[in-house]
């Protein structure tokens, strides 16, 4: 058993769940462009039959399903999936929402490719990888989309965080060195998109934080959740008068094989 993937399957996504995370959800950066033009690249054979898990809102979902014949987006989250549907693309014909745990969801394989945004350290790694190698087509990748942004989400608020995030215990450690270490997965390419440009007023960019698990409002609490917006503010509008944080915003990819099965 690896205990970091208990731990964070078990003891803190279920904040995903929480309503006030599911309507904040949109205020996160967006992946750029290049990003899924880079995925549907990493699709092995036709059609192009997509599984993207941990879906969300469905970021990843609702872009790619341009560039591929089908997309089935899944997450236990019913309010993530409801507010998915209401964003642009989420009534895609080829876009499927589908309601369960990845670890046990009824699905109809083989996907030519699984991508999975940020999302893969909330599940049970020796549970879905060895799921994921039988979902695939021979030789199918497995793809890890994660935000890089400038300056890094967590450095403009550093100072508060730790005070306000209910998640006091995290501890950081590097995901794909531990499923490479228990061979559950094997790197075949890493890449990165270009830097674009992403203004986000203040506001937006606070609303962003209640998106995360340590900053569900529903478990800060009105009263903390209050104040913590209050005192982001003071500090963002120190440093950007105008009211516009200027991130740059960019997508590591990291693809390869997902194997234990």
């Amino acid at each position: 058993m690896i205990q970091k993937s208990k731990y964070f399957a078990h003891k803190h996504a279920e904040s995903f769940k929480d309503q006030s995370i599911a309507e904040t959800y949109r205020f996160r950066p967006p992946y750029p462009a290049e990003t899924f033009e880079i995925l549907a690249g990493l699709s092995k054979g036709e059609p192009k039959r997509v599984l993207d898990v941990g879906c969300g809102i469905g970021n990843i979902a609702r872009n790619l399903v341009a560039y591929v014949d089908q997309v089935d987006a899944v997450d236990f989250s019913q309010p993530m999936l409801t507010e998915g549907r209401n964003q642009p693309n989420g009534d895609h014909p080829q876009l499927h929402w589908l309601h369960g745990r990845i670890e046990d969801v009824a699905l109809e394989p083989p996907y030519s490719l699984i991508t999975a945004g940020e999302s893969l350290h909330w599940m049970e790694w020796e549970t879905v990888l060895p799921r994921f190698q039988q979902l695939l087509v021979a030789g199918g990748y497995l793809a890890v989309v994660e935000h890089v942004t400038q300056p890094d989400h967590w450095s403009l608020l550093s100072k508060i965080i730790p005070r306000y995030t209910t998640n006091n215990d995290y501890e950081p450690y590097d995901m794909m060195a531990v499923l490479e270490k228990h061979g559950l997965f094997k790197t075949v390419g890493t890449r990165q998109t270009q830097f674009v440009p992403f203004p986000q007023s203040i506001d937006d960019y606070i609303a962003s934080y209640h998106s995360r698990s340590g900053f569900s409002k529903e478990r800060m609490g009105l009263e903390q959740a209050t104040a913590f917006d209050q005192e982001a503010r003071e500090i963002l509008f120190a440093t950007y008068n105008d009211g516009i944080v200027p991130l740059q915003i960019a997508s590591n990819i990291i693809w390869g094989l997902p194997q234990g099965a």
